[in-house]
């Protein structure tokens, strides 16, 4: 058994190191794509997006689950988790500080690619049989291209059933409750068990709970977080300068990244940037395309935020809390124990692993409740919407087998999915986007009268 499981690590990880060029090469093309398309109009509308989150829009009576709020916090929350402080720290440890910047390039085009992708997603969703609403690139493609684009439909699902297990959280919140609880690694069997029953609550309720929970928690989740690095900053004020210095520098010569090579750098901060805010790998776009509106520009607006608020800003500051300490530097650790070491060092003794325990929870099971609803639409779709339910047993179950593994066959894995899943995203995307362009040229062309009326 043991050498079986070797061989599959192995095979997966040969294949995550093949494949992830494809990633770095769709993610930033296409997304450079859809900029270049909509010539920045859509970051002309910034303060429109977020009057359009305070309720302003919001109407009952249109298809739809989730409202606008509902839904990008639902998006956010199934994003902003384990990848924006464990995630952040690998790509300190693999890429360097260079990687980070690479994570910010790879944020604002993907603010283009949400634009394009989740507009999409309410363009051409469908309707189950009992009236929910249905979407997601697969949806996109095949009510968008047409039925004989269909296999790509279900190659995106196929590979969805991978790429939405919770692996990457799972495995990182029990490697924090180990660390700090001293608890033993056979102990991990049993905190997966008991992740996987509070994690059944909440998603065996459906969309409507999970949104109602997400709207709560990723409000709170954000600022505190935002509170806590930020007096970390503070403590460590003198250094920041420095650390945006050495970013920036570090950005093109690769000389911090394994292997001192700036093509792999540049991989690094993509493919951990797509980790932490998944813009055109086509998650986001089966919720966004769960919002109650008619119109698919105005939910695309929404989407666009989500980057800016999951890389943009929280990757941000956990970059620059674990640089400012210089961990990076005399540390052998990577992941959650990384960031773990890095808020210790600072912080009065034991606050450290208070905070980073509170915070990892919040950010863990917002992720674990919100990611298992992209599952059940993969499975709906390749089977019919009413048996979708039924993946939130196995995503259930791989709870716990997650806890257990290594982070780096977690990360192969899942590096693996979301580039199989970013072929058909994205390719449906740039085929689709003279709809997107046309609409939205429409769109802003009303909005423009209305505001003068």
């Amino acid at each position: 058994m043991m050498l079986l499981l070797e061989t599959i690590e192995k095979a997966i990880a040969a294949f995550s190191s093949r494949i992830d060029w494809v990633t770095l090469i769709l993610l930033i093309g296409g997304g450079l794509f859809f900029l270049i398309h909509s010539r920045f109009t859509p970051f002309l509308y910034f303060r429109h997006a977020i009057r359009i989150l305070s309720g302003t829009y919001d109407k009952d009576k249109v298809p739809g689950q989730l409202s606008h709020f509902q839904a990008l916090s639902s998006a956010i929350a199934a994003t902003v988790g384990m990848g924006n402080i464990s995630g952040v720290a690998i790509a300190l440890v693999v890429g360097g500080p260079g990687a980070i910047f690479w994570m910010w390039i790879s944020a604002l085009i993907g603010m283009a690619t949400k634009f394009y992708t989740c507009s999409l997603a309410v363009m051409y969703r469908s309707q189950s049989e009992k009236g929910t609403v249905q979407s997601g690139p697969m949806y996109t493609i095949t009510n968008g291209l047409g039925k004989k684009w269909k296999p790509l439909a279900i190659f995106f699902a196929l590979a969805g059933l991978i790429g939405t297990l919770p692996a990457f959280t799972a495995n990182q919140l029990t490697q924090t409750l180990v660390d700090v609880m001293h608890f033993k690694d056979s102990d991990k069997m049993y905190i997966g068990i008991v992740l996987a029953i509070i994690t059944s609550f909440v998603i065996l309720g459906g969309i409507k709970r999970i949104g109602l929970v997400a709207s709560k928690l990723v409000p709170f989740m954000v600022v505190l977080y935002f509170i806590i690095v930020l007096t970390i900053l503070v403590l460590q004020i003198d250094k920041v300068p420095a650390i945006f210095m050495m970013i920036f520098s570090d950005a093109f010569s690769g000389d911090a990244a394994a292997g001192g090579a700036l093509g792999y750098l540049i991989k690094t901060g993509v493919k951990r940037a797509a980790f932490s805010n998944e813009a055109g790998i086509g998650t986001a776009p089966m919720m966004h395309g769960t919002a109650k509106t008619n119109e698919p520009i105005r939910e695309g607006l929404v989407a666009m935020l989500g980057p800016a608020i999951d890389t943009l800003l929280v990757c941000t500051l956990t970059a620059l809390a674990i640089l400012s300490t210089g961990v990076v530097q005399n540390s052998d650790k990577t992941g959650i124990s990384l960031t773990l070491e890095a808020f210790n060092s600072v912080l009065p003794y034991g606050i450290g692993d208070v905070v980073v325990v509170i915070m990892v929870l919040i950010f863990a099971f917002s992720t674990l409740f919100s990611y298992s609803y992209y599952g059940v639409i993969c499975l709906g779709f390749l089977t019919k919407p009413a048996y979708g339910k039924y993946y939130n047993y196995f995503y259930i179950g791989s709870i716990i087998v997650a806890a257990m593994v290594k982070i780096e066959f977690v990360l192969n894995l899942i590096d693996s999915a979301f580039a199989l899943m970013a072929i058909p995203t994205m390719l449906s995307g740039v085929l689709l986007s003279g709809k997107v362009h046309s609409s939205a040229k429409t769109y802003f062309e009303q909005y423009h009268k209305n505001k003068m009326s």
